[in-house]
């Protein structure tokens, strides 16, 4: 298994063997109920469908309880769908806890960042703003955004204000500092997306194995 559904729990820090302060975000992963199985015979790929946190049953559509009990499986809020590598066997019902992160050394972790409103461009993309001596008037403005006749419109992707914040995000290579397998928990270094209590996307680093 690849990855793991998880929650934010908060960040906190741990001492190292030599004594150094390392400041890690504490994350649940799991545990996971594999709730269906997709083949490349029938499906085109190879994949499990996760499922995280118990949910209760009337709070389910009819085509959701159908799904769930196909499965023989509790119902679970969230489902996500992780790709299996070559070889790798899963069927409905496995549950899969933290222990698949032990031995690793780096992971990824996508999230959704926390929303800022509507932010200008000093906040947004660190603008340096205009002078605040004699001739000033713009401090914190994005300046001049025109052209002149040709091509007498905006360039695509310039930096103005706008929406910050409240999108996915992916933090690479995260290193793992401690796996705690009993807890289904992470100690990652680092900071991750999102806000505590948010959801999480944990799979092993793939640019650093």
């Amino acid at each position: 298994m690849q990855a793991l559904i998880g929650k934010k729990i908060g960040m906190t820090r741990v001492y190292d063997d030599d004594g150094v302060q390392v400041p890690v975000t504490v994350v649940q992963v799991g545990p996971c109920t594999v709730v269906q199985r997709k083949r490349a015979e029938s499906d085109g790929y190879e994949a499990v469908q996760l499922g995280f946190i118990e949910q209760k049953e009337q709070r389910l559509t009819l085509p959701e309880k159908g799904h769930f009990k196909k499965a023989g499986v509790k119902p679970t809020k969230v489902l996500r769908e992780v790709r299996l590598a070559d070889g790798e066997e899963a069927e409905a019902g496995d549950v899969v806890t933290a222990k698949i992160f032990e031995g690793v050394k780096y992971v990824d972790v996508l999230g959704h960042s926390k929303g800022k409103g509507f932010q200008g461009v000093v906040r947004r993309f660190k603008f340096g703003g205009g002078r605040a001596s004699h001739g000033g008037g713009w401090r914190r403005k994005p300046g001049s955004i025109g052209n002149r006749e040709w091509p007498g419109r905006i360039f695509k992707n310039k930096k103005l204000p706008g929406q910050m914040g409240s999108k996915d995000v992916t933090t690479q290579n995260l290193r793992v500092v401690k796996v705690l397998a009993d807890d289904n928990a992470l100690l990652l270094e680092g900071a991750v997306p999102g806000p505590a209590g948010g959801l999480v996307l944990v799979r092993k680093a793939i640019k650093k194995a």
